[in-house]
């Protein structure tokens, strides 16, 4: 028989001291620490104060408790109990500055090579072609590599589960004069797809007409899938793993000569990376739909799409379906009818349990898919709990003047309308499971906004957060919720302005 075991929370004195004495069970020291942060942001003599403010004339970016300004030349830190600056890398040209960037973090269940993998770090794209590895901590450049001599790289992108990344070139356009004379350019842009932890290139390939067929606006990678869109509102998939496996002429490694360089090193400037992955054929298309600009997205268990018709009546309508068979679920037809001038937005649920989050300017509503994999009935759509803004009742359409004449309103009041409560966005904090809910009220002078906590699993209301600054509708926000940190970015005209809220006790 096995011992009886009491039942009883465990405080955070017994927590330390579990700790100092080096017991290994780190993921359940994790998950109780997380359980007290979120008991302690959720008390009534706890709030977010605000306690930085700095604004600059280029984009702010956040990522992962730091905050980076001038073309992510500065970094601050957001871990103290105001923001510190992290490093400051030595100045740029314009022909050096880097154009796009991610935050690297290795997985803590692998031991890796080098130490310097095992610590996160950025990956960032310049202008010049050159791709750099450098600590995230101390700014130290790490690694670098050159990519191409002939066509210039702008963009970076995660396939995160495959621990890939890749990097996109900018978009071959005809010119004027070419299309008048008839010649075509074929090569729509060039794509290097790399393995990171430690980082080692996969290869480069072309998307061209010839293969992947006229309209191709842009093309992404995830999931392992290539994913490609086209000016008549289709997306095509195909899988990146046969393409290698068929169309790959030689692997690379960064450092080595390479026959196809004529044994040049591989990386090094200027003879960059060569493509290694010639595609001469249309590889198998593994989907194909067509949507509306917002694309199709794949997601929750069994596997479903989301996505928009084409047509003009199906504007605000999103239609879920299994990916098996391409039938609708039931009640997998989701409209708001909102009447706004931002659209609504769906996506699947970033938890990863299969969820769905609908947005609108009145409600938010988290849907969940019922189906069995293999069950020959159709799948379904249900709600899993809603939230909706406290609204004054709405407006009369008909007014009677003083005089007894009756006056009709031409136009209704729109939906996302700058002096009504109005959801503006949803922000899931995974370690807290937590939803951030923004919301904004303009019916004094200046817009405010507020933050709604919610439990993530019942959707029940756990606190709110006002904010200090105006929030001005009409320019660009984002919102950051990271653990005891809240991080507001705002662009005003051709200004930014980054605002830093941290968990604090409050006296009475």
């Amino acid at each position: 028989m096995a011992p009886y075991r009491r039942k009883s929370s465990v405080n955070a004195a017994e927590l330390l001291s579990r700790r100092s004495r080096g017991i290994r069970d780190a993921g359940t020291l994790n998950r109780h620490c997380l359980k007290l942060l979120r008991g302690i942001l959720l008390q009534e003599d706890r709030n977010f104060i605000k306690v930085w403010s700095k604004t600059s004339k280029s984009t702010i970016m956040y990522e992962n408790g730091k905050v980076y300004f001038e073309n992510y030349q500065n970094c601050y830190s957001c871990v103290h109990a105001e923001p510190q600056t992290l490093y400051k890398l030595p100045k740029r040209s314009k022909h050096e500055k880097i154009e796009d960037a991610l935050l690297c973090q290795s997985p803590l269940d692998k031991t890796l090579s080098s130490p310097s993998h095992q610590k996160p770090s950025l990956l960032a794209l310049a202008a010049n072609n050159w791709l750099y590895r450098i600590s995230a901590e101390t700014g130290k450049e790490l690694q670098r590599v050159y990519l191409s001599p002939n066509y210039r790289f702008r963009y970076l992108g995660w396939d995160v589960s495959q621990e890939t990344f890749y990097v996109k070139s900018v978009q071959n356009k005809e010119a004027p004069l070419a299309r008048q004379a008839g010649i075509s350019q074929n090569t729509v842009m060039y794509l290097g797809i790399f393995h990171i932890f430690p980082l080692q290139v996969v290869g480069i390939l072309e998307i061209n007409k010839k293969v992947f067929g006229n309209g191709v606006t842009d093309v992404v990678l995830s999931q392992g899938v290539l994913a490609v869109s086209y000016s008549n509102k289709s997306v095509k998939l195909y899988s990146f793993e046969h393409i290698v496996q068929r169309y790959l002429t030689e692997k690379l490694t960064l450092g080595k000569p390479s026959p196809l360089l004529g044994n040049k090193i591989v990386g090094d400037e200027p003879f960059g990376i060569p493509v290694n992955i010639q595609i001469s054929d249309c590889p198998p298309v593994l989907f194909e739909v067509s949507c509306s600009s917002n694309g199709v997205q794949i997601g929750g268990y069994p596997w479903h799409y989301i996505y928009t018709p084409p047509h003009k009546n199906h504007r605000g309508t999103h239609h879920i379906c299994s990916l098996k068979d391409n039938t609708v679920a039931t009640n997998g037809i989701q409209n708001m009818s909102c009447c706004s001038l931002e659209s609504d937005g769906i996506f699947f649920h970033p938890d990863d349990s299969g969820r769905i989050i609908h947005v609108g300017p009145t409600a938010i509503n988290v849907l969940k898919i019922l189906g069995e994999l293999n069950s020959p009935l159709p799948s379904k759509v249900v709600e899993d709990f809603s939230m909706a803004t406290h609204r004054n009742n709405p407006a009369s359409q008909v007014t009677v003047t003083s005089s007894g004449r009756t006056v009709k309103r031409r136009f209704n009041q729109l939906d996302d309308d700058s002096s009504q409560e109005t959801f503006r966005m949803v922000e899931y904090e995974d370690e807290l499971d937590l939803l951030a809910v923004v919301l904004t009220n303009g019916e004094e002078e200046e817009g405010r906004a507020h933050i709604r906590l919610h439990d993530n699993q019942t959707g029940q209301l756990q606190r709110k957060i006002d904010l200090v600054e105006p929030w001005d509708e009409t320019y660009r926000h984002e919102l950051f919720f990271d653990k005891d940190t809240i991080v507001h970015i705002e662009q005003k005209n051709s200004n930014f302005c980054c605002h830093v809220y941290k968990l604090r006790a409050t006296r009475k």
